[in-house]
């Protein structure tokens, strides 16, 4: 009498079903992940606003300029609103040396990651009296 070993055809089924339904489960949760790494790249380019903005106050600051004064970074010329870098391409985007490649500034919008549709930026508000200091929203809609 011969003693075999091995699996059934039905054992054989039933590991395939449930590694099926272990995949239909998992694939959901790491199909969206497009999404969550635009999101991580605008909070980073608010942090990255924030500094640039502080950095650009503080020199000003220093140097004893008035709050309209021009300041230079890094031998770029920040127009300044107010004491802070004001919104555009010749304030905030100057201040923050961003590559073109990968942001660009819509005027409407703030800061836009490229290649992306809908209205997936930051937003800068440049100050809007002395003491007020600028602010940057994050607008995920679309991302």
């Amino acid at each position: 009498m011969k003693h075999q070993s091995g699996f059934t055809l039905i054992e054989l089924i039933m590991v395939i079903v449930i590694l099926g339904i272990l995949a239909a489960t998992a694939i959901p949760k790491f199909a969206n992940l497009n999404s969550d790494a635009r999101l991580a790249a605008l909070e980073g380019l608010k942090g990255s606003m924030d500094s640039a903005a502080a950095i650009a106050h503080g020199i000003q600051q220093i140097k004893g300029y008035a709050s309209g004064t021009s300041v230079s970074i890094e031998g770029s010329t920040v127009s300044m609103v107010n004491g802070y870098p004001e919104s555009g391409v010749n304030g905030i985007m100057l201040a923050l040396n961003l590559s073109s490649g990968k942001y660009a500034w819509n005027s409407a919008s703030g800061v836009t990651i490229s290649g992306v549709v809908g209205a997936c930026a930051v937003s800068y508000v440049q100050a809007t009296g002395a003491g007020v200091p600028a602010q940057t929203i994050i607008n995920s809609t679309g991302c």
